[in-house]
């Protein structure tokens, strides 16, 4: 899908001369990014346009590229409104009103009640999800790995890569879990790492390694995962996103493979029984001291009172010393439960 790069400032009139020349793709929207030269406009234009479809006009001096992971405007009309007439009115009130897009895949949660409709509900979510090829419904998560239970409704291909802050994951819909909630997390901890010798337990398919390493310029990233499914997708997006030699990933238990005292970074982002590993998170950092980054799922009434003393009882038992440097709510885990941050200097 491409696009024409612009200065901000020209917005508008390059705007209306792509639509006079009937080729602005009128399902995206206008993207603002940030370049090493300022901020431009990715402006989305049909995905058959050549250049002779702009020689002569104003358009032609822009660069024209391949848009990665464009945004779509959603359908003026609800999935509900898609649906009246197909789903008795009695049910309508049932039908999802949010799902999640990851790739190319839509995954969606159907009530009892709907699962005789549930082929006319993906259709029409691929109807509002243009770009998308395949939809799953989801029955939530099981076992020791917090695998998604998903089915396929329509299509076949599970295996899709999310574009997301200039990354690049691969996955299998059905075998991995991806949570966008943890979004800005990402993003906060692709800024640091400059120059550092990075360990990131629980590293899953690389969601903190990979943004890390390609915009926080680590020394090192060692990345630790036990899922063989999860390890394998790793070292794909490793080669995905160019990090060989910068990432090496580490297939096993953080119990046992953390490499011990060559840590700046430590990242525990995993939540349930990361307390259990803490000793071999503080452990990683170097003895001249470190960050750690330790996720919790935590009752509301113990927020960061719990994960901060946790640490603190691991530290004291290394004979270690804690700074706290930060606190984060990251999301609602549960009812009463936030999933937390705590940023702490191990010295």
């Amino acid at each position: 899908m491409k696009a024409v790069i612009i200065s901000v400032r020209d917005v508008e009139k390059v705007k209306d001369q792509l639509i006079s020349l009937n080729i602005l793709d009128k399902g995206r929207k206008i993207r603002i990014v940030e370049h090493p030269n300022g901020k431009f406009a990715e402006i989305p234009v049909i995905s058959d346009m050549d250049r002779s479809d702009v020689d002569g006009s104003d358009i032609s001096a822009f660069d024209i590229v391949e848009q990665e992971g464009p945004d779509f405007y959603r359908s003026a009309m609800s999935l509900k409104e898609h649906l009246c007439g197909i789903v008795p009115e009695e049910l309508l009130s049932s039908v999802p009103s949010g799902w999640q897009v990851l790739g190319d895949i839509v995954i969606v949660s159907i009530s009892e009640e709907l699962q005789s409709y549930r082929e006319d509900i993906a259709r029409k979510l691929l109807e509002i999800n243009p770009r998308c090829r395949c939809v799953l419904q989801d029955f939530g998560i099981k076992g020791t790995f917090r695998e998604p239970e998903r089915e396929i409704i329509i299509g076949e291909e599970t295996e899709t890569i999310q574009k997301e802050h200039g990354c690049s994951f691969k996955l299998d819909a059905t075998k991995i879990m991806y949570s966008k909630g943890n979004l800005a997390e990402r993003k906060r901890m692709s800024k640091l790492g400059k120059d550092e010798v990075v360990v990131d337990m629980f590293a899953g398919i690389g969601y903190f390694s990979i943004p890390l390493a390609v915009h926080g310029k680590p020394k090192k990233v060692y990345s630790i995962e036990l899922n063989p499914v999860s390890y394998n997708y790793l070292l794909e997006n490793i080669r995905l996103n160019h990090l060989e030699g910068i990432v090496e990933a580490i297939n096993g238990d953080c119990a046992e493979v953390t490499p011990q005292g060559i840590a700046d970074r430590v990242i525990m982002g995993y939540v349930g029984i990361t307390h259990h590993y803490l000793d071999r998170g503080i452990g990683a950092i170097r003895k001249e001291g470190g960050m750690l980054h330790y996720h919790e799922t935590t009752p509301e009434v113990l927020v960061f009172e719990r994960p901060i003393q946790r640490i603190k009882e691991a530290a004291s038992a290394l004979g270690r010393d804690v700074e706290i440097r930060g606190c984060h709510r990251i999301k609602k885990y549960s009812p009463g439960v936030w999933h937390v941050v705590v940023d702490a200097f191990i010295k």
